[in-house]
């Protein structure tokens, strides 16, 4: 990742966005200049609520990157694949969450004087959610806050 820790506030401020995203299709972008790669949808809902701007926030390899989310070319491969045979499938959509550290009970003491601590207990609610359902949940906004609930059949 680039920037530092805590989300992408504007377009071109080098950060990394941290939330709930869903990649559709059409997000998808084999002719990459990064060898593949696919956009992650920033700004969702919660972003524009939040009047965050930012565009094209890709994950792609290549290794190198100011603002999206590189990899190596073998892992973007890897990922790639299960994403366009999801797709091939029937899928919808795919998620991505993303999340500035592993938010467990130790690392969200570390960080409990940060600024960014609000935003980040947050998204632990989704965090755990995924932990103890092991499944992603539904994600939606209201009233500037992301909601977590059963995910739709």
């Amino acid at each position: 990742m680039s920037g530092k820790i805590g989300p992408k506030l504007a377009e071109g401020d080098g950060q990394v966005p941290e939330g709930f995203y869903f990649v559709p299709p059409g997000a998808m972008k084999p002719d990459s200049a990064y060898h593949l790669a696919f956009n992650i949808g920033f700004p969702n809902e919660y972003d524009r609520q939040h009047d965050r701007t930012g565009s094209f926030i890709m994950i792609h390899g290549s290794c190198a990157s100011v603002g999206c989310l590189a990899m190596t070319d073998e892992k973007i491969e890897e990922i790639y694949t299960l994403c366009d045979a999801a797709f091939a499938n029937g899928q919808k959509a795919f998620r991505v969450h993303v999340f500035p550290f592993r938010m467990t009970a130790e690392r969200m003491e570390q960080a409990k004087s940060g600024e960014w601590i609000d935003f980040w207990d947050e998204l632990r609610a989704g965090y755990d959610w995924f932990e103890t359902h092991r499944v992603p949940p539904e994600v939606t906004v209201k009233d500037k806050r992301y909601q977590f609930a059963d995910p739709k059949p």
